[in-house]
């Protein structure tokens, strides 16, 4: 619809489009009414939508896409990060998010925030809820975990991601964070979706560990219908019959991605991999097939970690992959930020 559509205006398109059986869900994106159905419609119906008052466009759809397709928008997405935008996916910048997969303390945060941000980090990462295959394993710190998370954010300036889990934790995440994060293990959770979408900030969907990329795509097709157009991607492997490696890093699916949505494709290369000196490596490829960026493991003592430290890099590792990470992200026109938003300030 026209930005300044009326309710009476879009009534009668819905009255258009019951006439002819055709259903159609609403969805509000950059403050613009959409009317997005599941039926294509026939060549009558969509001269008669396209003429009706209030009407500015209408778009024809092949397959099940509708608001990730490049049909609907055919440039790339930028996805601003923080309050003021500090971080920007999606745009000529590359960027790269990292920290330790989970939030086990003040004094582990520090250090490992201290060393990304060293390496020239873009956001910092770092789970306080944590979806374990074993109910034994540790879980995060949860609520006291997003308060660390929120005073690194505040103490470097660097926008945060977390994952999120639970619908019902969606606000208090939000609150505490720049950027939700949705597990491979819920990307089909669609009311954790519809919650994120409904929440306001921005989204970073992993792929499922079996999903393909379809359904990888219409998990982002739930969090857009909810009204936020903010969403990443992040290809973070697959399972496969190989046990060299933890999963299998699907950088073709990055091409495909690219391809089929506007949205911007991050790769995980710690928990696709597995191994540290896979990172390096995968994280090179990420960026010569068209990633938009990277998400990282960091820890400065991964041998006591308590979640995945056998992936994690350490702060000299990290610095040494920014440093070969330059010229390849040149290479193919993009920048890689590394200028603070402010001094570090020791607490």
């Amino acid at each position: 619809m026209r930005p300044r559509a009326t309710r009476e205006e879009l009534e009668s398109v819905f009255g258009i489009l019951r006439e002819q059986g055709v259903s159609a869900l609403t969805s509000t994106l950059d403050d613009i009414a959409l009317l997005v159905t599941e039926h294509g419609g026939t060549p009558e119906l969509v001269s008669a939508v396209e003429n009706a008052p209030g009407v500015d466009r209408v778009i024809v759809v092949k397959g099940a896409q509708r608001l990730t397709s490049r049909a609907f928008r055919a440039e790339n997405t930028e996805v601003k990060v923080g309050p003021a935008g500090e971080a920007v996916i999606g745009g000529t910048g590359f960027t790269v998010i990292a920290g330790p997969c989970a939030v086990e303390g003040r004094d582990q945060m520090f250090a490992s925030v201290d060393a990304v941000v060293a390496g020239g980090a873009t956001m910092i990462r770092g789970g306080a809820f944590k979806p374990r295959t074993s109910p034994y394993s540790f879980q995060g710190m949860g609520l006291a975990g997003l308060a660390l998370l929120a005073e690194q954010r505040g103490r470097t300036g660097l926008p945060v991601v977390t994952e999120v889990v639970a619908p019902g934790d969606v606000e208090c995440v939000a609150e505490e964070s720049d950027m939700l994060q949705i597990g491979t293990r819920n990307m089909q959770n669609f009311e954790l979706l519809r919650a994120a979408g409904a929440s306001g900030k921005p989204v970073l969907l992993k792929r499922g560990m079996a999903a393909t990329i379809e359904e990888w795509l219409l998990a982002a097709e739930y969090v857009m219908q909810a009204g936020n157009g903010d969403v990443v991607l992040c290809e973070r492997g697959i399972r496969s019959y190989d046990r060299s490696t933890r999963f299998t890093l699907d950088l073709s699916a990055v091409a495909e991605a690219k391809r089929l949505t506007h949205l911007p494709v991050l790769v995980d290369p710690s928990h696709s991999t597995g191994r540290p000196h896979l990172v390096g490596p995968m994280s090179l490829a990420a960026a010569s097939c068209g990633a938009d960026g990277l998400l990282i493991d960091v820890h400065t003592d991964a041998g006591n970690a308590l979640c995945d430290g056998a992936q994690a890099l350490s702060e000299e590792e990290f610095g040494a992959l920014m440093a070969r990470l330059k010229p390849v992200v040149e290479a193919v026109g993009r920048t890689l930020p590394t200028d603070r938003v402010r001094p570090l300030a020791q607490v």
